[in-house]
């Protein structure tokens, strides 16, 4: 049996009215134009971003008093969108900036594999994410 890639991926954020513009301004440049909402198992509302073959849902927190995100605890360690070209993650890069986000590092080629150009950085709540465009394997 063969998969056909990550159907969605699901984040539980500090702030929806911070987190969803963040995410609809970071992703709409890469195709992510889809936006739809669906209610989750507790009753909350879980905003789903539609992009190339995949779905990210944003959730706000129902638990309070949680400490500063930490990747290296059992969960997501960091989440990386893929560009369509090298361009298209020097213009996100350039617009990250813009608007104060903290980059970790990039935009640059990364030895992981042949041409990986890419830059991390972190949302609102401090999820390390990642742009990367890797020639002939985009989307």
């Amino acid at each position: 049996m063969r998969s056909t890639g990550v159907h969605h991926v699901d984040l539980v954020v500090a702030s929806i009215e911070r987190s969803l513009p963040f995410y609809r301004d970071l992703l709409g440049p890469l195709g992510w134009h889809g936006l739809s909402e669906v209610e989750g198992e507790r009753g909350e509302t879980i905003f789903y971003l539609t992009g190339p073959g995949t779905s990210i849902g944003l959730r706000e927190a129902q638990t309070r008093g949680f400490e500063p995100y930490d990747r290296y605890r059992i969960g997501l360690h960091h989440l990386c969108f893929e560009a369509y070209a090298r361009a298209d993650v020097e213009e996100r890069a350039e617009w990250l900036r813009g608007q104060g986000v903290e980059i970790e590092s990039g935009p640059e080629e990364y030895g992981y594999e042949p041409g990986y150009y890419a830059v991390f950085f972190y949302d609102p709540d401090g999820i390390k994410l990642e742009i990367v465009h890797v020639p002939g394997r985009a989307a």
